[in-house]
């Protein structure tokens, strides 16, 4: 592979589409970044519109290029990661969406999983897939466009249009329709894929009602699947490695080994447990998932997810416009000694693990005549920090380890604030990696795996530098009376919208 090639990651996420270029020593030498609209119909509804992302995220491709001065002859292979669940059906001629997609926050399906429940279909979903039967997953997503939008299952049917999650709507469009793939880390979300035959299940599909017809083939994350077919590089690029965003960032933070662990801090907030090449099944609300296939090897994990992370800052924003940005926010937090009594649970869409409450709402609790913004900023981000620490203590018992240290990424890492609670109440290390776009590293190294760039991951560790590790300073007396505190709002914010 000649030295002096590389490789283009798209990290296409919930609010934003970002491209960078990697260079051979595993440095980001380029980056373009844009987002784009957040559609809300109804509450709890979330979509966006698929077309937009397509123009978000091959406009950042082109201008990380040319922002590296390079051009498609320079670009080695194109590596994918993507937002998860989030759902897309598109017309196969045509290649527009047939309705906006459907997000992963999203909760209109919410009432038809209760149903599912109730008539006895968790256990079975839970062992094919691995995942809760909850509205979050893409199966009940394309259900309802199927079964919603007017002449769509027809189409359907006759096989007509397409479903991908937004890695394969990505590779359909840079491709223009000549390739329909996913690999086997964005199938294991669709809850339509058994993550023991890893092969789309058939009883699955017959009780969601979803012709085999619509969906892509499941391919490995790290190989050539296609090469681009667009005008926007001089050159056809290979695209050899694709991984839901999670499991990109596991592989990014170079966790290659069972029981290394690592949280991504986005809009949602992800813990996520290499579990090697058997499936553990949890026993306290964790997701167990493929993190990734490389040759013939499938590598499993254990996932607990945080449905409002940064997205609580963005809320404080955009919502409450109480802060101008999020950087303000570590400042805020520590213009003030502590709260002042003042818990926030960020269950805005409702809770993740290990509560899987869908009902559950945001609740801000504490509030006294002498509250200020610093009190509510600081217990905003203290509330994620509190509901990573619950993730992660009932990954510790299904895992029967304790964890010692976290890597960590994401946006919100940079706030050293949220970085140092979360230590204290984990009471264990926190690592932050110099380099903070892990999700989309994982993205370049699957990528390059596939094309030679690099042999292996031992070569690709020797590029990895921690910029800072965190430790615990709180007595840990006040953070177990914390935490305690912080579970009896978790309990008051439960079921809230159960009736409405």
């Amino acid at each position: 592979m000649d030295s002096e090639k590389y490789i283009l990651a798209l990290d296409q996420g919930t609010t934003s589409s970002r491209a960078i270029i990697v260079n051979r020593q595993g440095q980001v030498v380029a980056s373009s970044q844009r987002g784009f609209e957040q559609i809300f119909p109804r509450p709890g509804w979330v979509e966006h519109d698929a077309s937009e992302i397509w123009y978000t995220q091959s406009s950042v491709a082109a201008e990380a290029v040319a922002k590296a001065n390079l051009t498609g002859l320079d670009i080695a292979c194109i590596g994918i990661t993507n937002q998860r669940e989030t759902t897309v059906i598109w017309d196969r001629e045509t290649s527009l969406p047939v309705y906006n997609a459907i997000v992963w926050q999203d909760r209109r399906t919410a009432a038809y999983c209760e149903e599912l429940k109730g008539k006895g279909y968790e256990q079975a979903i839970h062992q094919k897939t691995g995942l809760i039967l909850d509205a979050y997953f893409s199966a009940t997503k394309i259900k309802w466009i199927l079964d919603n939008i007017e002449g769509v299952r027809e189409r359907a049917e006759k096989g007509k249009l397409c479903f991908g999650t937004i890695d394969s709507w990505l590779v359909w469009r840079f491709t223009r329709g000549g390739a329909h793939v996913t690999d086997v880390s964005n199938a294991s979300r669709t809850m339509l894929f058994n993550i023991h035959t890893q092969q789309w299940d058939d009883d699955l599909l017959e009780l969601f009602d979803i012709p085999r017809a619509i969906l892509p083939e499941v391919k490995a994350s790290s190989e050539v699947y296609c090469d681009t077919a667009t005008t926007l590089f001089s050159t056809k690029i290979p695209i050899s490695g694709i991984a839901g965003d999670q499991q990109a960032a596991l592989f990014g933070q170079l966790c290659v080994e069972q029981g290394m662990s690592k949280t991504t801090y986005g809009t949602g907030c992800f813990v996520m447990m290499n579990t090697g090449d058997r499936p553990v099944f949890s026993q306290n609300g964790m997701l167990t998932t493929i993190a990734w296939k490389i040759g013939e090897q499938i590598t499993y994990a254990l996932e607990g997810s945080v449905f409002v992370g940064g997205a609580a800052i963005q809320w404080l924003r955009d919502g409450l416009e109480i802060v101008r940005s999020a950087h303000e926010t570590e400042e805020l937090a520590l213009s003030v000694a502590d709260s002042d009594g003042v818990y926030f649970v960020p269950a805005l869409t409702g809770l993740g693990a290990p509560y899987w409450d869908q009902y559950a709402r945001g609740l801000l609790v504490g509030l006294t005549r002498g509250t200020t913004r610093a009190h509510i900023v600081r217990a905003a981000l203290e509330g994620i920090a509190f509901e990573v620490y619950d993730v992660i203590r009932a990954m510790e018992h299904d895992a029967t380890r304790r964890s010692t240290e976290m890597k960590v990424d994401g946006g919100a890492v940079a706030n050293n604030f949220l970085m140092q609670f979360q230590s204290d109440l984990t009471r264990g290390g926190v690592v932050r990696p110099k380099i903070l776009e892990t999700t989309a590293m994982g993205a370049a190294y699957l990528a390059g795996l596939a094309v030679g760039f690099w042999k292996d991951t031992e070569e690709i560790g020797r590029y990895a530098e921690v910029e800072r590790r965190f430790e615990p300073e709180m007595p840990q007396s006040e953070a177990e009376r914390r935490i305690e505190r912080w579970h009896e709002a978790v309990g008051r914010a439960g079921g809230w919208a159960k009736d409405d």
